[in-house]
Protein backbone atom coordinates (compact mmCIF):
# COMPACT_ATOMS: atom_id res chain seq x y z
CA UNK A 1 0.00 0.00 0.00
CA UNK A 2 3.02 2.29 -0.15
CA UNK A 3 2.31 2.78 -3.84
CA UNK A 4 0.99 6.17 -4.97
CA UNK A 5 -2.55 6.11 -6.34
CA UNK A 6 -3.85 8.96 -8.47
CA UNK A 7 -7.32 7.73 -9.49
CA UNK A 8 -10.14 9.21 -7.46
CA UNK A 9 -13.08 7.69 -9.37
CA UNK A 10 -13.20 4.11 -10.61
CA UNK A 11 -15.58 2.90 -13.29
CA UNK A 12 -17.22 -0.48 -13.78
CA UNK A 13 -14.80 -1.03 -16.66
CA UNK A 14 -11.85 -0.34 -14.33
CA UNK A 15 -13.08 -3.06 -11.99
CA UNK A 16 -13.65 -5.58 -14.78
CA UNK A 17 -10.19 -4.95 -16.24
CA UNK A 18 -8.60 -5.21 -12.82
CA UNK A 19 -10.27 -8.57 -12.11
CA UNK A 20 -9.09 -9.89 -15.47
CA UNK A 21 -5.58 -8.59 -14.84
CA UNK A 22 -5.45 -10.24 -11.41
CA UNK A 23 -6.25 -13.55 -13.07
CA UNK A 24 -3.39 -13.01 -15.54
CA UNK A 25 -1.09 -12.21 -12.61
CA UNK A 26 -2.12 -15.43 -10.86
CA UNK A 27 -1.40 -17.40 -14.04
CA UNK A 28 2.05 -15.83 -14.22
CA UNK A 29 2.75 -16.47 -10.53
CA UNK A 30 1.70 -20.10 -10.90
CA UNK A 31 4.06 -20.53 -13.84
CA UNK A 32 6.90 -18.84 -11.96
CA UNK A 33 6.42 -21.04 -8.91
CA UNK A 34 6.74 -24.08 -11.15
CA UNK A 35 9.59 -22.90 -13.36
CA UNK A 36 11.29 -19.64 -12.41
CA UNK A 37 14.24 -18.97 -10.16
CA UNK A 38 13.41 -16.97 -7.04
CA UNK A 39 16.06 -15.21 -5.00
CA UNK A 40 16.50 -17.01 -1.67
CA UNK A 41 20.09 -18.26 -1.50
CA UNK A 42 21.01 -15.48 0.96
CA UNK A 43 17.89 -15.04 3.13
CA UNK A 44 17.42 -11.42 4.15
CA UNK A 45 15.36 -9.89 6.90
CA UNK A 46 13.78 -6.46 6.91
CA UNK A 47 11.94 -4.20 9.30
CA UNK A 48 9.44 -1.34 9.12
CA UNK A 49 8.66 0.77 12.19
CA UNK A 50 5.71 3.14 12.44
CA UNK A 51 6.12 6.07 14.82
CA UNK A 52 4.07 8.80 16.44
CA UNK A 53 4.94 12.49 16.49
CA UNK A 54 4.01 14.42 19.64
CA UNK A 55 4.37 18.03 20.76
CA UNK A 56 5.91 19.34 23.98
CA UNK A 57 2.87 18.39 26.08
CA UNK A 58 2.47 14.92 24.59
CA UNK A 59 -0.38 15.70 22.19
CA UNK A 60 -0.26 14.37 18.60
CA UNK A 61 1.71 16.74 16.34
CA UNK A 62 0.50 16.90 12.72
CA UNK A 63 3.90 17.74 11.28
CA UNK A 64 4.98 14.62 9.39
CA UNK A 65 5.31 16.47 6.06
CA UNK A 66 7.62 19.09 7.60
CA UNK A 67 9.71 16.46 9.42
CA UNK A 68 10.10 14.36 6.27
CA UNK A 69 11.19 17.42 4.33
CA UNK A 70 13.87 18.11 6.93
CA UNK A 71 14.97 14.47 6.93
CA UNK A 72 15.22 14.20 3.12
CA UNK A 73 15.74 10.46 3.65
CA UNK A 74 13.93 7.97 1.36
CA UNK A 75 13.92 5.41 4.19
CA UNK A 76 11.31 7.57 5.97
CA UNK A 77 7.78 7.83 4.58
CA UNK A 78 4.39 9.18 5.51
CA UNK A 79 1.86 6.98 7.23
CA UNK A 80 -1.89 7.43 7.44
CA UNK A 81 -2.02 10.19 10.06
CA UNK A 82 -0.23 13.51 9.88
CA UNK A 83 1.17 12.59 13.30
CA UNK A 84 2.77 9.37 11.93
CA UNK A 85 5.94 8.52 10.05
CA UNK A 86 7.40 5.17 9.04
CA UNK A 87 10.98 4.06 8.69
CA UNK A 88 11.93 1.20 6.33
CA UNK A 89 15.22 -0.37 7.34
CA UNK A 90 17.42 -1.76 4.58
CA UNK A 91 17.29 -5.58 4.35
CA UNK A 92 20.16 -7.50 5.88
CA UNK A 93 21.24 -10.92 7.11
CA UNK A 94 20.98 -11.67 10.82
CA UNK A 95 23.77 -14.23 11.04
CA UNK A 96 26.82 -13.36 13.09
CA UNK A 97 26.30 -9.93 14.65
CA UNK A 98 23.64 -8.94 12.12
CA UNK A 99 21.01 -8.31 14.81
CA UNK A 100 23.35 -5.95 16.67
CA UNK A 101 24.11 -4.11 13.44
CA UNK A 102 20.37 -3.90 12.77
CA UNK A 103 19.82 -2.44 16.23
CA UNK A 104 22.58 0.15 15.79
CA UNK A 105 21.14 1.21 12.42
CA UNK A 106 17.63 1.58 13.87
CA UNK A 107 18.86 3.65 16.81
CA UNK A 108 20.93 5.88 14.57
CA UNK A 109 18.04 6.50 12.18
CA UNK A 110 15.55 7.19 14.96
CA UNK A 111 17.90 9.53 16.80
CA UNK A 112 18.47 11.51 13.59
CA UNK A 113 14.72 11.67 12.95
CA UNK A 114 14.01 12.77 16.50
CA UNK A 115 16.50 15.63 16.14
CA UNK A 116 14.71 16.82 12.98
CA UNK A 117 11.32 16.44 14.63
CA UNK A 118 12.44 18.73 17.46
CA UNK A 119 13.05 21.47 14.91
CA UNK A 120 9.29 21.35 14.22
CA UNK A 121 8.40 21.23 17.91
CA UNK A 122 7.84 17.48 17.90
CA UNK A 123 9.23 14.27 19.35
CA UNK A 124 9.15 10.68 18.10
CA UNK A 125 7.42 8.05 20.21
CA UNK A 126 7.54 4.28 19.64
CA UNK A 127 4.33 2.85 21.02
CA UNK A 128 1.55 0.69 19.65
CA UNK A 129 -1.02 3.40 20.42
CA UNK A 130 -0.37 6.93 21.56
CA UNK A 131 -2.04 7.00 25.01
CA UNK A 132 -2.87 10.73 24.79
CA UNK A 133 -4.75 10.32 21.49
CA UNK A 134 -8.37 11.48 21.69
CA UNK A 135 -11.25 11.45 19.18
CA UNK A 136 -10.65 15.12 18.31
CA UNK A 137 -7.19 14.17 17.00
CA UNK A 138 -8.42 11.72 14.33
CA UNK A 139 -10.76 13.74 12.17
CA UNK A 140 -10.44 13.69 8.40
CA UNK A 141 -8.15 16.74 8.57
CA UNK A 142 -5.53 14.57 10.30
CA UNK A 143 -5.23 12.29 7.26
CA UNK A 144 -1.83 12.53 5.57
CA UNK A 145 -1.70 14.55 2.35
CA UNK A 146 -0.72 11.61 0.11
CA UNK A 147 -3.73 11.07 -2.19
CA UNK A 148 -3.73 7.30 -1.69
CA UNK A 149 -5.11 7.69 1.84
CA UNK A 150 -8.03 9.84 0.69
CA UNK A 151 -8.80 7.39 -2.13
CA UNK A 152 -8.66 4.44 0.27
CA UNK A 153 -10.91 6.27 2.72
CA UNK A 154 -13.47 6.98 -0.01
CA UNK A 155 -13.45 3.41 -1.28
CA UNK A 156 -13.88 1.82 2.16
CA UNK A 157 -16.81 4.05 3.06
CA UNK A 158 -18.36 3.62 -0.38
CA UNK A 159 -18.27 -0.14 0.16
CA UNK A 160 -19.82 0.21 3.63
CA UNK A 161 -22.39 2.81 2.70
CA UNK A 162 -22.53 4.17 6.25
CA UNK A 163 -20.46 5.54 9.13
CA UNK A 164 -18.35 3.07 11.05
CA UNK A 165 -19.22 1.95 14.57
CA UNK A 166 -16.24 1.28 16.86
CA UNK A 167 -17.12 -1.04 19.73
CA UNK A 168 -14.42 -2.53 21.96
CA UNK A 169 -15.04 -4.31 25.28
CA UNK A 170 -11.93 -4.56 27.41
CA UNK A 171 -11.11 -3.53 30.96
CA UNK A 172 -13.45 -0.64 30.12
CA UNK A 173 -15.77 -0.11 27.16
CA UNK A 174 -15.50 2.09 24.09
CA UNK A 175 -18.51 2.93 21.94
CA UNK A 176 -18.22 5.57 19.23
CA UNK A 177 -18.67 6.26 15.50
CA UNK A 178 -16.24 7.53 12.90
CA UNK A 179 -16.81 8.97 9.42
CA UNK A 180 -13.25 8.34 8.22
CA UNK A 181 -10.54 5.69 8.47
CA UNK A 182 -8.23 8.13 10.28
CA UNK A 183 -8.55 6.25 13.62
CA UNK A 184 -6.42 3.60 11.93
CA UNK A 185 -3.54 6.05 12.36
CA UNK A 186 -3.72 5.24 16.07
CA UNK A 187 -2.23 1.83 15.21
CA UNK A 188 1.55 1.97 14.93
CA UNK A 189 3.35 -1.30 14.44
CA UNK A 190 6.62 -3.05 13.70
CA UNK A 191 6.58 -5.23 10.59
CA UNK A 192 9.15 -8.00 10.30
CA UNK A 193 10.06 -9.33 6.85
CA UNK A 194 11.66 -12.69 6.16
CA UNK A 195 12.71 -13.75 2.67
CA UNK A 196 12.07 -17.44 2.01
CA UNK A 197 12.09 -19.88 -0.89
CA UNK A 198 8.83 -20.86 -2.62
CA UNK A 199 9.23 -24.42 -1.31
CA UNK A 200 9.54 -23.23 2.29
CA UNK A 201 7.03 -20.39 2.19
CA UNK A 202 4.05 -22.39 3.50
CA UNK A 203 6.02 -23.72 6.46
CA UNK A 204 7.22 -20.25 7.47
CA UNK A 205 3.78 -18.66 7.03
CA UNK A 206 2.11 -21.42 9.03
CA UNK A 207 4.76 -21.04 11.73
CA UNK A 208 4.22 -17.27 11.82
CA UNK A 209 0.47 -17.80 12.22
CA UNK A 210 1.00 -20.33 14.99
CA UNK A 211 3.19 -17.99 17.07
CA UNK A 212 1.22 -14.76 16.53
CA UNK A 213 -0.68 -15.11 19.80
CA UNK A 214 2.57 -15.57 21.71
CA UNK A 215 4.05 -12.51 19.99
CA UNK A 216 1.09 -10.42 21.08
CA UNK A 217 1.18 -11.70 24.65
CA UNK A 218 4.87 -10.85 25.02
CA UNK A 219 4.91 -7.63 23.00
CA UNK A 220 1.57 -5.98 23.85
CA UNK A 221 2.00 -2.20 24.13
CA UNK A 222 -1.39 -0.60 23.38
CA UNK A 223 -3.66 -0.61 26.46
CA UNK A 224 -5.26 2.85 26.04
CA UNK A 225 -7.37 4.42 23.30
CA UNK A 226 -9.32 7.69 23.59
CA UNK A 227 -8.68 7.79 27.33
CA UNK A 228 -10.14 4.30 27.83
CA UNK A 229 -8.35 1.17 29.03
CA UNK A 230 -9.29 -1.64 26.66
CA UNK A 231 -7.26 -4.65 25.46
CA UNK A 232 -3.56 -5.01 26.24
CA UNK A 233 -3.03 -4.75 22.46
CA UNK A 234 -5.97 -2.60 21.40
CA UNK A 235 -4.45 -2.20 17.92
CA UNK A 236 -5.93 -5.55 17.02
CA UNK A 237 -9.68 -4.87 17.51
CA UNK A 238 -9.36 -1.25 16.35
CA UNK A 239 -7.64 -2.20 13.10
CA UNK A 240 -10.11 -5.03 12.51
CA UNK A 241 -13.01 -2.60 12.83
CA UNK A 242 -11.78 0.63 11.26
CA UNK A 243 -10.84 -0.96 7.91
CA UNK A 244 -13.93 -3.18 7.73
CA UNK A 245 -15.75 -2.68 4.44
CA UNK A 246 -18.76 -4.75 5.50
CA UNK A 247 -22.06 -3.28 6.69
CA UNK A 248 -23.75 -5.24 9.47
CA UNK A 249 -25.85 -7.31 7.06
CA UNK A 250 -22.78 -8.71 5.30
CA UNK A 251 -21.18 -9.51 8.66
CA UNK A 252 -24.29 -11.50 9.57
CA UNK A 253 -23.95 -13.43 6.30
CA UNK A 254 -20.41 -14.46 7.20
CA UNK A 255 -18.65 -12.38 4.52
CA UNK A 256 -14.93 -12.36 5.30
CA UNK A 257 -13.37 -9.20 6.76
CA UNK A 258 -10.45 -7.48 5.03
CA UNK A 259 -8.45 -7.52 8.26
CA UNK A 260 -8.07 -11.24 8.41
CA UNK A 261 -6.27 -13.86 10.42
CA UNK A 262 -7.22 -16.41 7.78
CA UNK A 263 -9.12 -19.66 8.09
CA UNK A 264 -6.71 -22.52 7.27
CA UNK A 265 -3.12 -23.66 7.14
CA UNK A 266 -1.66 -23.40 3.64
CA UNK A 267 0.42 -25.62 1.35
CA UNK A 268 1.74 -22.90 -1.00
CA UNK A 269 2.10 -19.13 -1.19
CA UNK A 270 -0.25 -19.34 -4.17
CA UNK A 271 -3.08 -20.23 -1.75
CA UNK A 272 -2.93 -16.78 -0.16
CA UNK A 273 -2.83 -14.72 -3.35
CA UNK A 274 -5.59 -16.83 -4.87
CA UNK A 275 -7.76 -16.37 -1.75
CA UNK A 276 -7.29 -12.61 -1.98
CA UNK A 277 -8.55 -12.62 -5.56
CA UNK A 278 -11.42 -15.00 -4.85
CA UNK A 279 -12.84 -13.44 -1.69
CA UNK A 280 -12.12 -9.70 -1.79
CA UNK A 281 -13.34 -7.15 -4.36
CA UNK A 282 -10.83 -4.52 -5.42
CA UNK A 283 -10.62 -1.31 -3.42
CA UNK A 284 -8.09 0.30 -5.75
CA UNK A 285 -8.60 -1.16 -9.26
CA UNK A 286 -5.61 0.52 -10.92
CA UNK A 287 -4.27 -1.34 -13.97
CA UNK A 288 -0.87 -1.11 -15.63
CA UNK A 289 -0.38 -1.62 -19.38
CA UNK A 290 1.89 -4.69 -19.27
CA UNK A 291 0.69 -8.28 -19.72
CA UNK A 292 2.45 -10.42 -17.08
CA UNK A 293 2.23 -13.61 -19.13
CA UNK A 294 3.68 -11.86 -22.18
CA UNK A 295 6.54 -10.53 -20.05
CA UNK A 296 7.18 -14.02 -18.70
CA UNK A 297 7.01 -15.64 -22.16
CA UNK A 298 9.56 -13.10 -23.41
CA UNK A 299 12.01 -14.17 -20.72
CA UNK A 300 11.35 -11.21 -18.42
CA UNK A 301 10.25 -11.01 -14.81
CA UNK A 302 6.73 -9.62 -14.39
CA UNK A 303 6.19 -7.19 -11.55
CA UNK A 304 2.61 -8.40 -10.93
CA UNK A 305 1.60 -4.83 -10.03
CA UNK A 306 -2.12 -5.51 -9.74
CA UNK A 307 -1.64 -8.60 -7.60
CA UNK A 308 0.66 -6.68 -5.25
CA UNK A 309 -1.65 -3.66 -5.05
CA UNK A 310 -4.65 -5.83 -4.24
CA UNK A 311 -2.59 -7.78 -1.70
CA UNK A 312 -1.86 -4.47 0.03
CA UNK A 313 -5.57 -3.89 0.64
CA UNK A 314 -6.19 -7.28 2.26
CA UNK A 315 -4.82 -6.84 5.77
CA UNK A 316 -3.56 -10.24 6.81
CA UNK A 317 -1.62 -10.27 10.07
CA UNK A 318 0.96 -12.40 8.25
CA UNK A 319 0.99 -11.21 4.66
CA UNK A 320 2.66 -12.75 1.59
CA UNK A 321 4.89 -10.38 -0.37
CA UNK A 322 6.05 -10.78 -3.96
CA UNK A 323 8.69 -8.31 -5.12
CA UNK A 324 11.29 -7.90 -7.85
CA UNK A 325 14.70 -6.48 -6.90
CA UNK A 326 17.54 -6.07 -9.40
CA UNK A 327 15.60 -8.14 -11.92
CA UNK A 328 15.08 -11.15 -9.65
CA UNK A 329 11.80 -12.07 -7.94
CA UNK A 330 11.58 -13.07 -4.31
CA UNK A 331 8.97 -13.96 -1.70
CA UNK A 332 8.70 -12.69 1.85
CA UNK A 333 6.55 -13.37 4.89
CA UNK A 334 5.57 -9.99 6.35
CA UNK A 335 4.74 -10.35 10.04
CA UNK A 336 2.44 -7.45 11.01
CA UNK A 337 1.47 -8.54 14.51
CA UNK A 338 3.69 -6.48 16.80
CA UNK A 339 3.17 -2.95 18.10
CA UNK A 340 5.97 -0.41 17.98
CA UNK A 341 8.23 0.00 21.01
CA UNK A 342 8.71 0.37 23.83
CA UNK A 343 12.44 0.64 23.03
CA UNK A 344 14.74 -0.33 20.21
CA UNK A 345 16.22 -3.16 22.28
CA UNK A 346 12.71 -4.46 23.07
CA UNK A 347 11.91 -4.30 19.36
CA UNK A 348 15.04 -6.24 18.45
CA UNK A 349 14.34 -8.81 21.18
CA UNK A 350 10.86 -9.32 19.69
CA UNK A 351 12.45 -9.73 16.27
CA UNK A 352 15.06 -12.21 17.50
CA UNK A 353 12.41 -14.30 19.25
CA UNK A 354 10.24 -14.33 16.11
CA UNK A 355 13.03 -15.14 13.64
CA UNK A 356 14.42 -17.88 15.86
CA UNK A 357 11.07 -19.44 16.69
CA UNK A 358 9.70 -19.59 13.14
CA UNK A 359 12.99 -21.07 11.90
CA UNK A 360 12.85 -23.82 14.53
CA UNK A 361 9.19 -24.60 13.82
CA UNK A 362 9.64 -24.56 10.04
CA UNK A 363 12.56 -27.01 10.37
CA UNK A 364 10.66 -29.55 12.48
CA UNK A 365 10.08 -32.95 10.88
CA UNK A 366 6.54 -33.14 12.27
CA UNK A 367 4.98 -29.71 11.67
CA UNK A 368 3.33 -28.01 14.61
CA UNK A 369 0.31 -27.23 12.42
CA UNK A 370 -0.34 -30.94 11.98
CA UNK A 371 -0.92 -31.08 15.75
CA UNK A 372 -2.83 -27.83 16.25
CA UNK A 373 -6.10 -26.66 14.74
CA UNK A 374 -6.13 -23.36 12.91
CA UNK A 375 -8.96 -22.16 15.17
CA UNK A 376 -6.71 -22.76 18.20
CA UNK A 377 -4.07 -20.49 16.65
CA UNK A 378 -6.72 -17.82 16.06
CA UNK A 379 -8.00 -18.11 19.63
CA UNK A 380 -4.41 -17.68 20.87
CA UNK A 381 -4.12 -14.57 18.69
CA UNK A 382 -7.10 -12.84 20.27
CA UNK A 383 -6.27 -14.05 23.78
CA UNK A 384 -2.75 -12.66 23.49
CA UNK A 385 -4.13 -9.33 22.23
CA UNK A 386 -6.79 -9.09 24.93
CA UNK A 387 -4.79 -10.19 27.97
CA UNK A 388 -1.17 -9.55 27.01
CA UNK A 389 1.46 -11.16 29.16
CA UNK A 390 -1.26 -12.55 31.47
CA UNK A 391 -2.87 -14.50 28.61
CA UNK A 392 -3.55 -18.18 28.71
CA UNK A 393 -2.59 -19.91 25.44
CA UNK A 394 -2.94 -23.40 24.00
CA UNK A 395 0.07 -25.37 22.77
CA UNK A 396 0.23 -28.96 21.50
CA UNK A 397 1.66 -31.32 24.11
CA UNK A 398 1.21 -28.76 26.85
CA UNK A 399 -2.45 -27.87 26.58
CA UNK A 400 -3.72 -24.57 28.03
CA UNK A 401 -0.92 -22.72 29.83
CA UNK A 402 0.05 -19.20 30.93
CA UNK A 403 1.90 -17.45 28.13
CA UNK A 404 4.94 -16.88 30.34
CA UNK A 405 5.15 -20.56 31.26
CA UNK A 406 4.78 -21.60 27.62
CA UNK A 407 7.61 -19.30 26.58
CA UNK A 408 9.98 -20.23 29.39
CA UNK A 409 9.37 -23.99 29.19
CA UNK A 410 8.94 -24.58 25.47
CA UNK A 411 9.49 -21.64 23.16
CA UNK A 412 12.67 -19.96 24.36
CA UNK A 413 14.70 -23.16 23.81
CA UNK A 414 13.21 -23.39 20.32
CA UNK A 415 14.07 -19.75 19.61
CA UNK A 416 17.65 -20.40 20.78
CA UNK A 417 17.91 -23.34 18.39
CA UNK A 418 16.40 -21.33 15.54
CA UNK A 419 18.85 -18.46 15.97
CA UNK A 420 21.69 -20.98 16.05
CA UNK A 421 20.39 -22.37 12.75
CA UNK A 422 20.46 -18.84 11.28
CA UNK A 423 24.08 -18.54 12.45
CA UNK A 424 23.41 -15.73 14.94
CA UNK A 425 26.31 -15.07 17.30
CA UNK A 426 25.76 -16.65 20.72
CA UNK A 427 26.33 -13.34 22.52
CA UNK A 428 23.56 -11.65 20.50
CA UNK A 429 21.25 -14.65 20.86
CA UNK A 430 21.63 -14.67 24.63
CA UNK A 431 21.40 -10.89 25.02
CA UNK A 432 18.18 -10.47 23.07
CA UNK A 433 16.42 -13.63 24.21
CA UNK A 434 17.42 -12.65 27.73
CA UNK A 435 15.12 -9.64 27.32
CA UNK A 436 12.23 -11.99 26.47
CA UNK A 437 13.07 -14.15 29.49
CA UNK A 438 13.15 -11.05 31.70
CA UNK A 439 9.67 -10.06 30.61
CA UNK A 440 8.33 -13.51 31.39
CA UNK A 441 9.98 -13.67 34.83
CA UNK A 442 8.78 -10.18 35.87
CA UNK A 443 5.42 -10.31 34.08
CA UNK A 444 6.07 -6.81 32.71
CA UNK A 445 5.79 -5.73 29.09
CA UNK A 446 4.90 -2.34 27.60
CA UNK A 447 1.15 -2.66 28.16
CA UNK A 448 1.57 -3.85 31.74
CA UNK A 449 3.95 -0.97 32.54
CA UNK A 450 1.65 1.63 30.97
CA UNK A 451 -1.46 0.38 32.78
CA UNK A 452 0.17 0.02 36.20
CA UNK A 453 1.80 3.45 35.94
CA UNK A 454 -1.52 5.11 35.08
CA UNK A 455 -3.28 3.32 37.95
CA UNK A 456 -0.58 4.48 40.39
CA UNK A 457 -0.92 8.06 39.19
CA UNK A 458 -4.72 7.93 39.43
CA UNK A 459 -4.36 6.53 42.94
CA UNK A 460 -2.27 9.60 43.75
CA UNK A 461 -5.11 11.92 42.78
CA UNK A 462 -4.56 12.56 39.07
CA UNK A 463 -7.41 12.42 36.56
CA UNK A 464 -7.20 9.83 33.80
CA UNK A 465 -6.12 12.47 31.24
CA UNK A 466 -3.46 13.89 33.57
CA UNK A 467 -2.21 10.39 34.34
CA UNK A 468 -1.94 9.47 30.66
CA UNK A 469 0.12 12.57 29.91
CA UNK A 470 2.43 12.01 32.87
CA UNK A 471 2.80 8.33 32.00
CA UNK A 472 3.73 9.27 28.42
CA UNK A 473 6.34 11.76 29.68
CA UNK A 474 7.98 8.99 31.72
CA UNK A 475 7.60 6.54 28.85
CA UNK A 476 9.51 8.81 26.44
CA UNK A 477 12.34 9.27 28.96
CA UNK A 478 12.62 5.52 29.45
CA UNK A 479 12.31 4.89 25.71
CA UNK A 480 15.40 7.01 25.04
CA UNK A 481 17.36 5.13 27.72
CA UNK A 482 16.99 1.98 25.56
CA UNK A 483 16.67 -0.14 28.70
CA UNK A 484 14.22 -3.05 28.30
CA UNK A 485 10.74 -2.21 29.54
CA UNK A 486 10.72 -4.90 32.22
CA UNK A 487 13.50 -2.97 34.00
CA UNK A 488 11.68 0.38 34.04
CA UNK A 489 10.72 1.92 37.37
CA UNK A 490 7.45 3.79 37.85
CA UNK A 491 9.08 6.89 39.30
Amino acid sequence: MGRDVEHTVFTREDRRRFRDKIRRCLDALDAMLRDAQFEFERPLTGMEIELNLVDDVGEPANVNAQVLELLADPDFQTEMGRFNVEINMAPREIRGTGLAEFEAAVRSSLNAADERARLEGGRLVMTGMLPTLMPRHVGIDALSANPRYAVLNDQIFAARGEDMALSIDGVEQLRTYTDSITPEAACTSVQLHLQVSPAEFAAYWNAAQAVSGVQLALGANSPFLFGTQLWRETRIPLFEQVTDTRPQELKEQGVRPRVWFGERWITSVFDLFEENARYFPALLPVCEDDDPMAVLDAGGVPRLEELSLHNGTVYRWNRPIYAVVDGRPHLRVENRVLPAGPTVVDTMANAAFYYGLVRALADQERPLWSQMSFSAAEENFHSGARHGIDAGLYWPGLGPAPATELVLRRLLPLAHAGLDAWGVAATERDRLLGVIEGRCVTGVNGAAWQASTVHELEGGGMSRIEALHEMLRRYVTNMHSNRPVHTWAHE
